[in-house]
């Protein structure tokens, strides 16, 4: 990623710049998952994306020299934290299909909120009042997105919520991951398995023809995947967390205007409180580890 110094610069504006550019990548992964899905099934979709994204990923290992690494995906945390991955991404890609991207994207947004809810009852971490009622605020928001009582509510909503259940999990799991093993061997550890579930849930489907337009959506979404995963990692290793973080919530941005370009959609109003509820929570939640960080970093001898 040295490559990307004479355009982003470094420390914090790298680390932001790479930040917005993974999360525009992201989007544009999901954007073209979605009208792939249009045509095909989701196990196609996540079998052919998945050898597509693993080509790059060998790519990237062998370009790194990390090609007699490749037996650390058979540690059982990796594999461990692949198979919840795969989870996370059957019920986000299923919930995708059958939302506007930026409803789906917002409920996505909320995993910071529930990992702090989970940190606090599960890992008995010191949460005070303040985040959760940024936390219960947050999901309150999440209720005027779904909007229970409209019309329009279906369960791919719920389905939506369930994914960032598995989300959590393995983010909780990714901390017990040993900095010894690296990055991209973790990401080709999870691409691999989600390849093999899609490839399972293709055999139960049955194959259907694909034409050459439903193949290119699914080698670029690849490729937007896995240089998102990579411009991510860049953002952590050039700029401070507590700024970069942050800025993961420009992916609403983009998720609303490909909404809007490629479907038309566009959230009514209770949405747009939503959205916002969700974004003020997320990033008050942010700003409150920082400053216990902070507090904790002042209260050491």
């Amino acid at each position: 990623m040295s490559l990307l110094t004479p355009l982003f610069g470094q420390g914090n504006r790298r680390g932001v710049m790479s930040m917005v550019v993974g999360m525009m990548l992201f989007v544009s992964n999901d954007t073209l998952i979605k009208l792939a899905g249009e045509h095909t099934s989701l196990g196609q979709v996540l079998l052919v994306r998945g050898i597509v994204a693993n080509l790059l990923i060998l790519l990237l290992a062998w370009s790194n020299g990390l090609l007699p690494q490749l037996g650390l995906v058979l540690q059982k945390i990796v594999i461990g934290r692949g198979i919840l991955d795969l989870l996370a991404s059957v019920l986000y890609l299923a919930a995708l299909f059958k939302m506007p991207i930026a409803n789906i994207s917002a409920i996505g947004m909320t995993s910071p909120l529930a990992l702090t809810a989970v940190a606090a009852v599960v890992l008995h971490e010191s949460v005070g009042w303040r985040r959760w009622t940024a936390v219960v605020c947050g999901f309150g928001g999440v209720l005027l997105i779904v909007q229970p009582s409209a019309e329009g509510f279906n369960v791919w909503s719920l389905v939506a919520l369930a994914s960032v259940v598995f989300i959590v999990a393995r983010d909780m799991i990714t901390r017990q991951v040993s900095l010894g093993i690296p990055s991209l061997i973790v990401t080709m550890g999870t691409s691999v398995l989600v390849m093999i579930g899609g490839g399972i849930m293709t055999v139960a489907e049955g194959w259907q023809p694909m034409d050459l337009h439903t193949l290119l959506l699914l080698a670029f979404a690849a490729c937007f995947l896995i240089g998102g995963y990579q411009m991510v990692i860049d953002a952590m290793r050039h700029g401070d967390l507590s700024l970069v973080s942050p800025f993961r919530y420009v992916a609403l941005i983009f998720s609303l205007l490909f909404g809007y370009l490629v479907w038309g959609d566009w959230p009514n109003l209770w949405a747009w409180i939503g959205i916002l509820v969700v974004v003020g929570s997320g990033l008050y939640v942010l700003h409150r580890e920082r400053v216990r960080r902070l507090q904790l970093r002042q209260n050491q001898p």
